[in-house]
This record gives structure tokens, C-alpha cells and sequence, in this order.
């Protein structure tokens, strides 16, 4: 084994913890936002709470969302590039493709959460509380998913 094929199975390892790692910040972000709007929503726009509500979520979007979802992406792209350099074929396999496709959706669902926290801190309140219940579930359902799609993969 050659220096360079060492260095890319060893640090293979510190990668796939790290990109982990960032997943389940990510995944606890995405849990957290759509329940702060849940009892966000049917506070006073303009009130002392209604602005304590609009920190919270910014420092959770900032702090933790968004940095997570940023590192998610740049470890599995970095896990991608290091199995091809060891001479994998994992960019032909049907289960990656559908883990990035989910990833996609989320990254949007991410998008969406964001952008209704920057309408909510306006104080418009376009969802109704049981669609931000049911937009609650999104992370789970898709984290629950991509966990068969690596453990398992099916296909």
C-alpha cells in the first residue's frame, strides 16, 4: 500500500465519523425549527415573546442548521471522492443515488424552513398549525429511509 492509498483508507474513517457526526446535528436542527414554529405561530407579531421566538431561531438556523447541513454535504462528497480514489465503483450504485436524492429533498425541506422562519419573523403566519405538525415529520421519515438505504442497500 503506498502512502497515498494509506492516507485516503485512514482518514476514510475520520471522514465517515465526522460526516456522521454533522448528520445528526443536521437531523436534530431539522427536528428542533419546525416545533419552535409550532409554538411560535400563535404568538402577537411585534410582541416580547414573538422577538425571543425570532432570536431562537435564528441562533438555531445559524449555529447549528445551516453549518451542519453545509459540513453534511462537503464529508459526503469527500466520502464519494475518497472511495472512488481507492478504486470503488459507488457512484454506480442505485442506493447512493437514492440517499443523494433524499439528501436533496431535505436540503430543500432546509430551504423551506428557513425561509418560513424569515416570513414568520415579518410576522406573517402562512401554515397552519397542523401543517407544521405534519412538516414536523419530514426529517424522520427521511432520516429513517437513508439509514436502510447505507445499512441495508437494497438495491
Amino acid at each position: 500500500m503506498d502512502t497515498l492509498e494509506w492516507m485516503l483508507v485512514t482518514s476514510y474513517l475520520w471522514v465517515k465519523a465526522a460526516h456522521l457526526i454533522f448528520v445528526i446535528f443536521w437531523i436534530a436542527g431539522l427536528f428542533m425549527l419546525p416545533r419552535f414554529y409550532i409554538y411560535h405561530q400563535p404568538v402577537a407579531p411585534g410582541s416580547a415573546e414573538d422577538r425571543l421566538w425570532i432570536e431562537r431561531e435564528r441562533r438555531l438556523r445559524s449555529i447549528i442548521l445551516t453549518p451542519a447541513m453545509i459540513a453534511v454535504w462537503v464529508l459526503g462528497l469527500a466520502l464519494i471522492w475518497i472511495n472512488q480514489a481507492n478504486g470503488s465503483d459507488i457512484l454506480s450504485q442505485g442506493w447512493l443515488h437514492a440517499k443523494l436524492a433524499i439528501v436533496l429533498a431535505l436540503s430543500g425541506y432546509h430551504g423551506w424552513a428557513v425561509g418560513y422562519g424569515r416570513k414568520m419573523a415579518r410576522g406573517y403566519r402562512p401554515a397552519k398549525d397542523t401543517a407544521l405538525r405534519l412538516m414536523n415529520e419530514v426529517p424522520g421519515i427521511a432520516t429513517a429511509v437513508i439509514v436502510i438505504l447505507v445499512i441495508v442497500r437494497p438495491f
